[in-house]
């Protein structure tokens, strides 16, 4: 992957990504392809086991790079733009592994849509959230942000390009956590840690549940949950886990 635009840091089984394109790390298509790279690459790892997404300087993401749209003259050029648009986020969202957001400062429109589709969001307490498309002419966004918006929040993103803060997503329930900046990535990396901690086959199965049961009528996301629960219990990291609370130490997994 493209270091200079993406960097991909690995320590005691957690990726830090951090995405590295000054200076507001906005999204054009090396870096949407490293993107993918990376979270493919935490995918498969053993090594890994949770991921962070961080931006470096004062900006998560600005968005997409409008110096980088596809030329409307030349056939095909808008769908392979936005087919490589659409997996930047599946290959977070789709990712094996948990990922945790830790929103450092603007994430706009992509960048926003790149949060959404982390698993846990925590941020900089006056971090910028917003969907500006409207502002340049353009619409989208409806489908990241109906995932962690009600209807009304939605539509008003939308239609007006407002933006809220870090401090304001908290209050609304939608980030776990909103943190003075220097305090961000350490609380981030905490959580990592306690993830990393877990039974890797559980956790893989928990991100599998969680993206699934999203999709599915209760009654048959439980029983599709019961599932997993049934061949977890049959691993030899369930049996440490309980072996562990009982003798009261800290469990040893080997990911099998």
């Amino acid at each position: 992957m493209a270091e200079d635009i993406l960097k991909f840091e690995v320590s005691d089984h957690i990726a830090l990504i951090t995405l590295n394109r000054p200076p507001v790390n906005a999204l054009n298509r090396a870096m949407r392809d490293a993107i993918i790279e990376a979270f493919d690459a935490v995918s498969e790892r053993e090594d890994i086991r949770v991921a962070v997404l961080t931006g470096a300087g004062k900006t998560f993401c600005a968005g997409a790079d409008l110096k980088d749209r596809p030329d409307p003259t030349k056939t095909g050029a808008f769908l392979d733009h936005n087919r490589v648009t659409r997996e930047t986020g599946n290959a977070i969202r789709e990712c094996a592994k948990p990922v945790i957001a830790a929103v450092n400062g603007a994430a706009l429109g992509a960048g926003m849509g790149l949060m959404a589709a982390c698993d846990i969001y925590l941020a900089a307490e006056d971090a910028a959230f917003g969907m500006p498309e409207i502002d340049v002419g353009l619409a989208g966004g409806g489908a990241m942000l109906r995932t962690i918006f009600g209807r009304s929040a939605m539509r008003t993103m939308m239609y007006t390009g407002w933006r809220l803060t870090g401090a304001e997503l908290y209050r609304r329930g939608i980030i776990e956590k909103a943190l003075p900046r220097e305090e961000l990535l350490a609380e981030a990396m905490r959580y990592a840690d306690c993830i990393a901690n877990k039974s890797p086959l559980a956790i893989n199965y928990a991100k599998t549940s969680a993206n699934m049961v999203d999709l599915m009528p209760q009654r048959d996301a439980y029983r599709f949950e019961q599932n997993f629960t049934f061949a977890l219990s049959k691993t030899e990291d369930a049996k440490e886990a309980r072996t562990a609370v009982i003798e009261k130490r800290k469990p040893n997994f080997k990911g099998r």
